[in-house]
C-alpha cells in the first residue's frame, strides 16, 4: 500500500522481533530520556517448528508468519520508514530459503527486515533487560532461551562484557527429543546431555565473571517462573530445587498433551519441556542458584538501539572506530578519502537517488575501513578487508549491513567485482555499485597519501553515466592521475558504467 507522506506518524518508533518461537512488536514514543510504550503485540508463530530436515521453511510456517506480519504491518503502516526496525533471529539465520521468504515477509510488514547475528542478538537482549531494571548497577548474567538459540550475556551496568549464542532453544530441543509429545526418562537424559555439551565450551568464562544477579529474558523463563510460583515450589524467582520438582512433574505426566500447570498457556505446552531442559543445563553449567524473570528483552533493546540511531548515538560507529584501531588504519588517509567520498555523495545524491542517512554512513564507514586488509598483506588487501568485515562480530550491524560494508571495501579498487555485487539482495545492488564508485574515485584521487591542496572536481552521475570534471589544465599537469582515470574507465566499463573525465 502506498504511504501518504503527509499522514506518516513521525513521532513514534516501533521495534519488531521476529523470533524462532514468537513474533513481538512494541510501539513507543520518547519521553524525557525514557520511552512511553503505546502498544505491544505478540503472536506465537513457532517459525522454527516449520524447518524441515533440509532446513527449509514449510509452507504452513510461512503462512503463519506472513499472516502475523500483515497484522503487525497494519499497526506500523503510517510510521516513517526510518522509525521502524524489524529483525529476524536464529531461524532467519539458519533457514536455507530465508532470502526468498524475506521478500514476502517485507512485503507483508511493509518495512525492511534485517537478519542479525547471535552476538548482536545477545547485545540487544542485554540492553533491553538493563533498561528495564530499576537499578542497572552491578554485575549481571542474562540468559535468553529462544526458539532456536540461547543467548548468554555477562555484563556490568549498561555494558555487555561477554556474549555467546548457543545453538539450542525451546523449539529445537522439543522437536529433537519430544517431537511426538511423549516424555520419558531416557529421552530426557539424552536431551540433558546434549544441552550440557553445548554449554561446556563457554561455562568457565561465565562462572569466572562473578555476577551478582541472574536474569531470564524469554517467554520460557517467564512461563517456568509462573509455574513454579503457582505450584508453591518457589516464592521468589526460580531455584534449582524448583526446577527439579517441575522436571519430575513433567516426567510423571509423560506427554505434552496432558501438561496442565497453572501459569502455562496451552500454546506453549509443546515447547515447554525443551525450554526446561535448556534452563536446567544453564543452571547446572553456569552455577546459577537463583534467577528472576526480566521485563525487558530483544524488542526493548532494539527499541532503545533505534532511538539511539535517531539521536545520532549509533553503536555501529563505535564498532567501526574499534575495528580501525585494531587493524592499525592510517587515519589521516582514511579521513581524506571519507571527506571526498561524502562530497561526491552530496553531488550525486539526487541523480543517483542516494540521499539518506544510511547511504552517508555506509560510504563513510567503508572509507574508514577500506585499508584494514593491509594488516594482513598488501597483495589483495581489499579482499582481506572484505573477509575481515564479513566474518567479524560487528556489534550494531545486521547481516545485511555487514555484507554491504564488506562488499564496498572489496570493490574500492582493482576490477569492478560484478559477481560480488550479485551476492547482495536484489534491491540493494544498484545503490551498492554507485556507493562503490564514489569510494573508488575518492581512493584513486588520494593515491599519493599526502595532505596537499586538491582541486574540487565536479562529479555528475545519471543512470550508468559518470562525468568527472577538473579545473582547466589540472589533468594535464597531473599525468599520473590521468593514467589512473584511464584505468578506472576500463574497470567501470566491465560493470556497464561509462566514466568521462575532463
Amino acid at each position: 500500500m502506498q504511504r501518504n507522506l503527509e499522514t506518516l506518524d513521525r513521532h513514534s518508533v516501533a521495534a519488531v522481533d521476529l523470533g524462532s518461537n514468537s513474533f513481538h512488536m512494541i510501539v513507543a514514543r520518547a519521553r524525557s530520556g525514557d520511552v512511553l510504550v503505546l502498544d505491544r503485540l505478540r503472536e506465537m508463530v513457532q517459525l522454527a517448528a516449520g524447518l524441515d530436515s533440509s532446513r527449509r521453511l514449510s509452507r504452513d510456517a510461512q503462512l503463519r508468519a506472513l499472516d502475523c506480519l500483515r497484522r503487525f504491518g497494519q499497526r506500523v503502516m503510517y510510521m516513517a520508514p526510518q522509525r521502524v526496525r524489524a529483525v529476524g533471529t536464529n531461524t532467519f539465520r539458519s533457514a536455507h530459503d530465508a532470502q526468498e521468504f524475506l521478500i514476502q515477509a517485507e512485503a507483508a510488514l511493509g518495512h525492511p527486515i534485517e537478519t542479525i547475528s547471535g552476538i548482536e542478538e545477545a547485545r540487544l537482549i542485554y540492553q533491553g533487560v538493563v533498561h528495564g531494571l530499576a537499578s542497572p548497577a552491578g554485575r549481571k548474567l542474562v540468559v535468553d532461551i529462544g526458539g532456536g538459540s540461547t543467548e548468554l550475556i555477562a555484563g556490568e551496568s549498561f555494558d555487555a562484557v561477554r556474549m555467546e549464542s548457543l545453538y539450542l532453544g525451546c523449539v529445537s530441543m522439543s522437536r529433537t527429543y519430544f517431537n511426538d509429545g511423549e516424555i520419558t526418562s531416557r529421552r530426557w537424559k539424552r536431551a540433558e546431555l546434549a544441552a550440557h555439551q553445548e554449554f561446556e565450551s563457554v561455562q568457565a568464562g561465565y562462572r569466572d565473571f562473578a555476577w551478582e544477579a541472574a536474569l531470564g529474558a524469554s517467554g520460557t523463563v517467564r512461563a517456568i517462573q509462573a509455574v513454579v510460583r503457582n505450584a508453591g515450589w518457589s516464592r521468589d524467582g526460580i531455584t534449582p530445587e524448583a526446577l527439579r520438582r517441575l522436571r519430575d512433574a513433567i516426567l510423571k505426566t509423560g506427554t505434552t498433551r496432558k501438561l496442565r500447570f497453572n501459569g502455562l498457556r496451552a500454546a506453549r505446552r509443546r515447547v515447554f519441556p525443551g525450554g526446561l531442559v535448556v534452563l536446567m543445563a544453564a543452571f547446572d553449567s553456569l552455577g546459577i542458584e537463583h534467577m528472576r524473570s526480566a521485563d525487558g528483552a530483544l524488542r526493548e533493546g532494539l527499541l532503545y538501539d533505534l532511538m539511539g540511531r535517531i539521536r545520532e548515538e549509533d553503536v555501529r560507529g563505535q564498532t567501526v572506530d574499534s575495528l580501525s584501531e585494531r587493524y592499525h588504519v592510517d587515519r589521516p588517509q582514511a579521513e581524506r578519502i571519507r571527506t571526498t567520498a561524502l562530497d561526491f555523495l552530496e553531488q550525486t545524491a539526487q541523480g543517483w537517488e542516494l540521499d539518506g542517512r544510511e547511504a552517508r554512513l555506509m560510504v563513510s564507514w567503508a572509507a574508514q575501513l577500506h585499508e584494514i586488509g593491509l594488516d594482513i598483506a598488501h597483495h589483495h588487501y581489499h579482499k582481506h578487508g572484505e573477509y575481515i568485515i564479513a566474518q567479524s562480530d560487528l556489534l550494531g550491524f545486521s547481516r545485511e549491513e555487514q555484507k554491504l560494508l564488506a562488499t564496498l571495501v572489496r570493490a574500492h579498487r582493482r576490477k569492478f567485482p560484478v559477481s560480488v555485487f550479485k551476492g547482495l539482495p536484489a534491491q540493494q545492488i544498484l545503490s551498492a555499485e554507485r556507493l562503490a564508485i564514489l569510494l573508488r574515485l575518492s581512493a584513486m584521487l588520494h593515491r599519493s597519501r599526502v595532505s596537499v591542496p586538491m582541486p574540487e572536481p565536479r562529479l555528475r552521475a545519471e543512470e550508468k553515466r559518470v562525468t568527472l570534471e577538473f579545473p582547466a589544465g589540472w589533468l594535464q599537469r597531473h599525468p599520473l592521475t590521468g593514467a589512473d582515470l584511464d584505468e578506472e574507465t576500463a574497470y567501470l566499463r566491465s560493470g556497464g558504467y561509462t566514466l568521462r573525465c575532463s
